[in-house]
C-alpha cells in the first residue's frame, strides 16, 4: 500500500526498509566522506557550517546535541567554544561514529549510536539541537522533529542545515545538472560508488522546500520559526525555539 511506502531517492520503498538502505549507503562511503564533502562542495560546506555556528550564539553553559553528526565537522567547531558541559555526537551509522571517535580524543564529547526518530535522552535536556545534512535521510521527518522538540528545554533552540531549493532559475538549472551529472561522477572516481551519490542527488530533490519544512517545524510546536537561504538557497538553515 502507498501509505506504507516512502521515498529512497526517487524509488518508493517500504518505510520499514528505508533506514537500512540509507545506512548502507553511508557505511559504504564513510572512509571517504570528508574528502567527498570537500570535493563536491568545493570546500564550501565548511563555510556553511561556520555560518550555522555563528548563528547559534553558543554560550559556555549550553548543553548541545548534534544529531546526524557524521564524522564531526560541527563538533569540531562547537568544542572551540570551550563549553563547560559535554557535547553529544549522535549518529545511527557506526562507521561514521568510528571515524568521529578517531578524530576526537576529548572526553567531553559523548558519542551516541541512535536514530533521530528515537533519541535516548530525557525530556527538556538540551539548550541547542542541531541536525546538519541529515534530515532528508530520515524515514519519518515528523517523528525526528518531534524528538527534537521533546529533548529541548523550554527556550531551547532548534537548527537544521540542509540542501534546499535555489531561488534563481539560472542557479537551479546549473545546480540541478551539477548534482545529477558531476557529483555521481566524482563519487564514482573517489569512492567507486556512483549509486551512493546518485542517491544524494535524488534525496535532495525529494526533500521538502523551504516553506514546506518551515510549516512542518511550526506544526510540531516550535515558535518564531524562520529560514535563512545561503548560496541562493542551495543550502538553508531553518530555526525555531521551544516555549
Amino acid at each position: 500500500m502507498d501509505n506504507l511506502k516512502t521515498s529512497f531517492g526517487k524509488t518508493k520503498v517500504p518505510k520499514s526498509t528505508k533506514t537500512k538502505l540509507v545506512q548502507k549507503v553511508f557505511s559504504n562511503v564513510a572512509k571517504n566522506y570528508d574528502l567527498m564533502n570537500d570535493l563536491m562542495s568545493l570546500g564550501l560546506h565548511r563555510l556553511w557550517k561556520k555560518e550555522l555556528i555563528n548563528m547559534m550564539n553558543i554560550q559556555i553553559t549550553d548543553n548541545i546535541v548534534d544529531v546526524g553528526s557524521g564524522t564531526g565537522d560541527l563538533i569540531n567547531l562547537i568544542i572551540k567554544k570551550n563549553l563547560k558541559n559535554d557535547v553529544y555526537s549522535v549518529d545511527l551509522n557506526n562507521e561514521m561514529l568510528k571515524y568521529g571517535k578517531i578524530r576526537f580524543k576529548s572526553k567531553k564529547i559523548k558519542f551516541v549510536n541512535a536514530n533521530a526518530e528515537n533519541l535516548p535522552f530525557k525530556d527538556n535536556h538540551f539548550d541547542k539541537y542541531i541536525i546538519s545534512f541529515c534530515l532528508r535521510n530520515v524515514t519519518n521527518i515528523k517523528k525526528a522533529l518531534g524528538e527534537a522538540y521533546r529533548i529541548l528545554k523550554p527556550g531551547g533552540n532548534f537548527y537544521c542545515l540542509e540542501f534546499s531549493k535555489p531561488e534563481s532559475n539560472v542557479v537551479e538549472f546549473l545546480y540541478k545538472n551539477y548534482k545529477k551529472y558531476i557529483i555521481p561522477l566524482i563519487g564514482e572516481k573517489i569512492t567507486n560508488n556512483r549509486s551512493a551519490y546518485e542517491y544524494l542527488e535524488e534525496s535532495i530533490d525529494q526533500f521538502p522546500s523551504q516553506q514546506e519544512l518551515l510549516k512542518a517545524i511550526s506544526k510540531i510546536g516550535f515558535k518564531e520559526t524562520r529560514y535563512l537561504n545561503i548560496f541562493n538557497g542551495i543550502v538553508t538553515v531553518h530555526s525555531g525555539f521551544k516555549v
